[in-house]
């Protein structure tokens, strides 16, 4: 019997394990039917069991789960099907460049054989390479399964990495699922023609939890079990009153937000106005479905912002560039590809790293944003 001095501390410990678990957090989706974890694990069991090829999209805002459920199904299959699947991860944010990308797919694929992989290999030689091994997996009634996380960053670009990939799978002989991930609800509409073509349109989509799911989430992850020896009705959570032991509204104010932080955010505390404006013009010309822009490109929209909106937050073009160059160092901003290496800085096509959500979070949270950027995001995001 647990002593009663230490039923808080015990509690304490079984919980926080629980809250710091994924795979007990989501646990309880295997239970029924109508969750996306069992859509998503029928779809690719299905796949390997009958030897097809697949491909799906998994989307919703980050922090929904998304990662969380592709990782229970994968962790479910290696279970049953031992000998059957082989994964290769690829993340937007790391592989976005085609050469980069298919670099990786051979370097994973040769760890996963026990093959010798080749550094000095060209873009053409892993490309064939990864053809290869599809077909040769097929055969072996071998499943390869591509987790592309971030994947709306692959949609970028010429798009070659997608389509080497979805147009291998066309052949009879090869067998692989494609697994995308995205925050963004319309990445399906970034692909071209060519890669739409071949990609199955298959789309499941992450919601927010109504109240009905969250409370029970909560009792979930909060009622201790009958048989665990601590009271089934002591709930704790990691900033607990430890003499009561029972948390208070402070204390889940405190664990939520140590759990929602997030690098983005941290790197987007601080900002400077001018920094501010950056993020909401390139945000602009990407809403204008502007495929590829520069410093160039983004100072021409300031400007016609300072001439629409008469404001005082006017600054010189060398400024500009300085905070430019501050956001590409805080990774908030990087550069659309490798190719214009070359290039002057200022013309170099450049892309956000953040959401729309992130951007608009930021702007709210920071008192001195001016009140027209603030109403000038909102009127775009929701025109």
């Amino acid at each position: 019997m647990v002593a009663a001095v230490s039923v808080p501390s015990q509690a304490q410990t079984v919980l926080r394990g629980r809250l710091c678990d994924p795979a007990f957090v989501h646990s309880a989706l295997r239970s029924s039917p109508d969750t996306n974890y069992s859509k998503l694990k029928y779809l690719v069991a299905s796949s390997v069991s009958e030897a097809c090829n697949n491909s799906v999209l998994l989307l919703g805002p980050r922090g929904c789960g998304k990662a969380a459920v592709v990782d229970m199904v994968l962790d479910d299959l290696r279970k049953e099907h031992p000998d059957a699947i082989s994964v290769i991860r690829l993340n937007g944010m790391l592989h976005n460049d085609d050469n980069c990308a298919m670099k990786e797919i051979a370097r994973q694929l040769c760890l996963e054989h026990q093959l010798s992989f080749s550094k000095m290999a060209s873009s053409d030689d892993n490309t064939e390479f990864m053809i290869d091994m599809l077909q040769e997996c097929g055969l072996a009634h071998k499943t390869i399964l591509f987790v592309l996380e971030e994947f709306d960053l692959f949609a970028q670009g010429k798009q070659r990495l997608l389509y080497s990939l979805l147009d291998a799978m066309q052949s009879l002989t090869s067998q692989a699922v494609v697994i995308g991930v995205s925050c963004r609800l319309d990445a399906d509409q970034l692909l071209e023609k060519r890669v739409r073509s071949r990609f199955s349109h298959r789309k499941l989509l992450f919601i927010s939890p109504s109240l009905d799911d969250i409370q029970w989430l909560v009792e979930h992850l909060l009622i201790l079990a009958k048989d665990s020896g601590l009271p089934a009705n002591f709930r704790a959570v990691s900033y607990m009153d430890m003499e009561s032991g029972f948390p208070s509204i402070e204390s889940f104010l405190k664990a939520l937000s140590s759990m929602q932080r997030q690098p983005k955010m941290d790197s987007l505390q601080d900002l400077s106005i001018l920094e501010l404006y950056i993020l909401v013009c390139m945000h602009r010309l990407e809403d204008k479905e502007q495929s590829s822009y520069n410093f160039t490109s983004i100072m021409k929209e300031y400007r016609s912002i300072q001439d629409a909106y008469k404001t005082s937050d006017k600054y010189a073009s060398t400024v500009c560039f300085r905070a430019f160059e501050h956001l590409l160092d805080r990774e908030l901003i990087s550069f659309g590809d490798n190719r214009g290496r070359n290039q002057a800085l200022e013309y170099r096509p450049v892309k956000l790293l953040i959401s729309s959500r992130e951007l608009a979070q930021s702007l709210k949270l920071n008192t001195t944003c001016p009140v027209v950027l603030q109403k000038l995001f909102d009127r775009e995001r929701y025109m």
